[in-house]
């Protein structure tokens, strides 16, 4: 079997998880266990059907960054219930995944599963640079459509995609991205922020929808070459030019917080694959304690090969 790189997005996963497995089973102290099954469940799923070699768990040391907030104010603001200090600002969660996030992350280490974050980076910036500098084929697991930017053919680097649930999973390749927006995968960042996305607060360009932007990407290339004709009178209809023009603030800062970054100081990773009978004896003293049941000898099964 050749080798194979699977890089979580752990928050996408365990929301999903929260949301879609009932909360009936809890731990004997009564906590809610629900997302940490389901999680596990998920990766039993993820392991099994796609047999990868090396896994990580890629975490939100900060779902928000202040660099990005500073660039786009409304980036992420509607999910914000508190603003700390020095801290990252605390976004809205329910009280019963709160929770299970320990528990999770007690999990993923029983598991031997490498979890990997960033100070002031979000998950999805440890996956552009895990998959930028891989050396090997990548699966990319999240619901979030901004990783398709990550999508390289060459590279053999896919998105496996749980928007539609994970008895749904869809992969996303280059031909993929084409068929559902008219565009290459890589120019998928500059065409999120023409298009916008209310769900991270990115406006977008005003009065730029889906089929605009792919037009004007497949006319001129990138934003830059969208930019340079519009300023030439030569992009688009009259209005859309006038619209870019006026956007021009907003497209010179979109592109850095609509990138993932791909060159992260994330020091050595040991993602290997590895659950001894050590490991899983203590995998299943865990799952005793919280209750955590079939999930996680589905779990070990699917990691122990």
């Amino acid at each position: 079997m050749s080798d194979r790189l699977m890089l979580l997005d752990t928050a996408s996963l365990y929301f999903r998880a929260f949301y879609g497995v009932p909360d009936k089973v809890r731990a004997p102290d009564g906590t809610s266990v629900n997302a940490a099954r389901g999680l596990l469940d998920i990766i039993a799923k993820l392991v099994s059907t796609y047999e990868p070699t090396r896994l990580v768990a890629c975490w939100d040391d900060d779902w928000r960054p202040k660099w990005r907030v500073e660039l786009i104010p409304t980036y992420k603001a509607h999910r914000v219930v508190e603003t700390v200090a020095g801290a990252p600002d605390v976004e809205e969660v329910p009280a019963a995944l709160t929770a299970q996030i320990p528990l999770i992350r007690e999990t993923l280490d029983a598991l031997g599963i490498a979890v990997v974050g960033a100070p002031d980076h979000e998950a999805d910036d440890v996956i552009g640079t895990l998959a930028t500098h891989a050396d090997l084929p990548v699966d990319i697991v999240t619901g979030d459509r901004d990783l398709f930017q990550l999508v390289d053919d060459d590279r053999d680097i896919r998105v496996v995609y749980t928007a539609r649930g994970m008895s749904n999973l869809e992969i996303i390749d280059d031909a993929a991205v084409r068929a559902r927006y008219g565009i290459g995968a890589g120019q998928y960042a500059d065409f999120a922020a023409l298009r916008g996305d209310p769900s991270d607060g990115l406006p977008g360009v005003a009065g730029i929808g889906e089929k605009s932007a792919a037009a004007l990407l497949g006319a001129h290339g990138d934003l830059d070459g969208i930019r340079s004709a519009a300023e030439a009178g030569a992009a688009g209809t009259p209005a859309q030019r006038s619209k870019i023009l006026a956007a021009t603030d907003y497209l010179d800062v979109a592109p850095t917080v609509v990138r993932v970054a791909r060159d992260l100081d994330l020091g050595t990773v040991d993602d290997r694959i590895l659950v001894d009978d050590s490991r899983a004896a203590a995998a299943a003293d865990l799952a005793e304690r919280w209750n955590l049941g079939g999930s996680m000898t589905r779990a070990v099964t699917a990691l122990r090969g």
